[in-house]
Parts: C-alpha cells; sequence; structure tokens
C-alpha cells in the first residue's frame, strides 16, 4: 500500500468533514480527560485513605468523676481506678493487631483541647479535671478496629472506645459520590463521541463514493479501500487524546499544585508522576476508540 495515497486521502477526508472531525475531537478530549479525571481522582481518594488511616487512632476513652455522676453503664459503678488502667494497657499491650498504646493524661486532653477549640465560649470554664483520660491505640491495620470496640467497650472504668476514621468517612464518601459523577459524565460523552465518529465515517464514506466504487472496479481490497477512513478517525481521535492530556495538565498545575496543595495542607495530593502514569492510557484509548467504530461502521456504509 502507498503511504502517499493512504496520506492524500486522510487530508482529503479531513477537509471535507472540518465541522465533524472538530466535533469528534473536541467529544473524544473530554470524554478521555473525564476519563483520566476519573482515574486520577480513585488514585487520590486511595492516596487520602493510606495517608489518613495510618494517622488515626482508636482512642479509648476512661470514666472521671463526672461521668460516674451524670451517666450509666459502666461509668455508673465510679471512675476508672489505677488497677483498671493497668489492666487495659496490658490487654492492649498483648493484642496482635495493636501497634503501639499511648495514655493521654486529663491535663493532657485539656491542653489539646485549647489547642484545637480555643476559640469556644465554654474553654474558660472547662477545668482539666472535667476532662477524660484516654488511650490512644495505633493499631497495624485501622480496617480492625471492632476487635479492639469488643473488647473493651463493656469494660469498667470505659466510657466509649471511638474509631477516629469516621470524621473520615462522610469526606471519603463524597470523594467517590463525585468520582462515580465524572464516570458517568465520561459514559455519556463517550456515546456522544461514537456517534459522531459514525457519524463522520457515514458522511465520509457518501461523499468520496465515486473514488470508493472505482477503486472497488480495479480490484482495491477492503482493507486498501477502508484504511484511510479508519486512520482518520483514529487520527481525529489521537487529537483528542492529546488535548485531554492537555487538560490532565493543566488541571494538575492549576488546580491542584497551585491552588488545592496551598489552601488545603492537611491533604497529601498525588503528584506529577500519577498523572503521567494514566497518559499512556489515555491515548491509546483515543487512539483505538474510534479506529475500532469507524471499522465496524464501514461494515454498514461501505460495502467492499
Amino acid at each position: 500500500m502507498r503511504a502517499q495515497f493512504v496520506m492524500s486521502e486522510i487530508g482529503v477526508g479531513l477537509r471535507r468533514n472540518l465541522t465533524m472531525t472538530f466535533a469528534v475531537i473536541v467529544s473524544v478530549a473530554l470524554s478521555l480527560a473525564l476519563f483520566g479525571g476519573s482515574l486520577l481522582m480513585r488514585e487520590q481518594v486511595g492516596t487520602m485513605k493510606g495517608y489518613w488511616y495510618d494517622k488515626v487512632n482508636v482512642s479509648i476513652y476512661l470514666c472521671n468523676k463526672n461521668d460516674a455522676q451524670s451517666q450509666g453503664g459502666a461509668c455508673a459503678k465510679g471512675a476508672v481506678t489505677e488497677d483498671q488502667k493497668k489492666e487495659i494497657k496490658a490487654d492492649l499491650e498483648k493484642m496482635p493487631v495493636v501497634q503501639s498504646v499511648r495514655f493521654e493524661t486529663a491535663d493532657e486532653a485539656f491542653k489539646h483541647y485549647k489547642e484545637q477549640f480555643g476559640n469556644s465560649p465554654i474553654v474558660p470554664f472547662l477545668t482539666p479535671d472535667q476532662m477524660q483520660e484516654a488511650f490512644r491505640v495505633k493499631l497495624k491495620d485501622p480496617a480492625k478496629y471492632r476487635v479492639v470496640s469488643s473488647a473493651f467497650s463493656q469494660r469498667p472504668g470505659v466510657q466509649e472506645v471511638e474509631d477516629q476514621r469516621k470524621t473520615l468517612e462522610p469526606l471519603l464518601n463524597l470523594l467517590n459520590g463525585m468520582n462515580l459523577a465524572a464516570l458517568g459524565v465520561m459514559a455519556l460523552m463517550l456515546v456522544v463521541a461514537l456517534m459522531l465518529i459514525i457519524n463522520t465515517v457515514r458522511v465520509s464514506a457518501f461523499s468520496r463514493r465515486r473514488e470508493t466504487g472505482i477503486m472497488r472496479l480495479v480490484g482495491a481490497s477492503s482493507f486498501y479501500i477502508q484504511t484511510p477512513f479508519i486512520m482518520e478517525a483514529a487520527f481525529a481521535g489521537l487529537l483528542g487524546a492529546g488535548l485531554a492530556c492537555v487538560l490532565l495538565v493543566c488541571v494538575q498545575y492549576f488546580l491542584v499544585n497551585n491552588w488545592l496543595a496551598h489552601q488545603i495542607d492537611v491533604i497529601q495530593f498525588i503528584g506529577w508522576d500519577a498523572v503521567f502514569a494514566k497518559m499512556p492510557l489515555v491515548i491509546a484509548i483515543g487512539l483505538l476508540m474510534p479506529a475500532l467504530a469507524a471499522f465496524v461502521a464501514l461494515r454498514k456504509y461501505l460495502k467492499v
């Protein structure tokens, strides 16, 4: 097959259907940008889980005198005793799922509370003896929180066993919901792009029906006739994939690195390595998807 002929036919097809080709490029670019963004968002959620779940603790709050007076349950028997503290700590250190145990005194709890909620109007009325002592437990696997909860939630002297992951779940669920929404929009844009590709191939095949008929009469093979149409679609898809990669780079540079990273310093955002790792997949899909769509469309609109 002569490469010059194929390239000339591609140029003719693109010029004749310039508007539709532009629409294909934009549709492919948006759908693939959403696809790449969804992959990056999923990786971001995974990174956040690994980062924060590695830092959060399981807190075992102990009963103080105020709890014993105002609450039932385990605290109804009175404030935690020194023997109960030693027993709880010893049992925690024996558990295979526990990585480390740190005891927080009432004074330390009061200090941390003032650091976090210093502007609260109730701070001047609080005293250290009103704060609860607690064991801060670091787990080897944060998902095994229930092992600790079931073992200590009913212990005498224990008011509550709290998993700090609960504070992160709403944020992670929101990000997962946004990821699903992006995937839904991506699927819609992908359908639109496929319809445009098929329509573009149909119009291109109709506009060149005379040339196709002549080539068929002189014995040209089906592959020889179909190749320019398929490569037109692949070229448009490749341009769309390139534009999608540019959009991903712009989002990472302007939105993530230069804005979000400065506004939200408690989140470890994904870096350029994650963005560049997704680009080959985006380009491959942008190249193969239009080519396959064109090949299927030609079986109906180009009888050779």
